[in-house]
């Protein structure tokens, strides 16, 4: 089950990204669709993205994707055929942002360090 599941979590993610930048390409431009989630019975699921651009962009990136989430609820099924269809849930993904706030906390100790060597 956890292979299936990580396979319909991939197949999800390349659809959703594929829709968003086709047809709303110059809206989701910004958009990266990090991830999807879905539960052990594919009744759920997340789908995690990050924005590339400053607050406004990531409000931007909520509406947007908060106002098209119904169409994309009715193209995804066409696209991947499964046996109950996942409701998703858009949330923002704030790891790349913690992930280069740990290095430059990592560069700034390495920088006292040296300095005082």
């Amino acid at each position: 089950m956890a292979k299936r599941k990580i396979r319909v979590n991939e197949l999800l993610k390349r659809e959703i990204s594929d829709l968003l930048h086709t047809r709303y390409r110059s809206d989701a431009v910004y958009i990266t669709i990090t991830g999807v989630d879905v539960s052990p019975d594919l009744r759920t699921g997340i789908v995690l993205y990050s924005v590339l651009g400053d607050e406004n962009r990531k409000i931007e990136a909520r509406q947007f994707l908060a106002r098209i989430q119904d169409e994309i609820a009715r193209e995804l099924p066409r696209r991947v055929i499964l046996k109950y269809f996942p409701k998703l849930t858009y949330k923002y993904d704030d790891s790349l942002e913690q992930g280069h706030r740990v290095i430059e906390l990592l560069d700034e100790l390495n920088e006292k360090t040296e300095s005082i060597e």
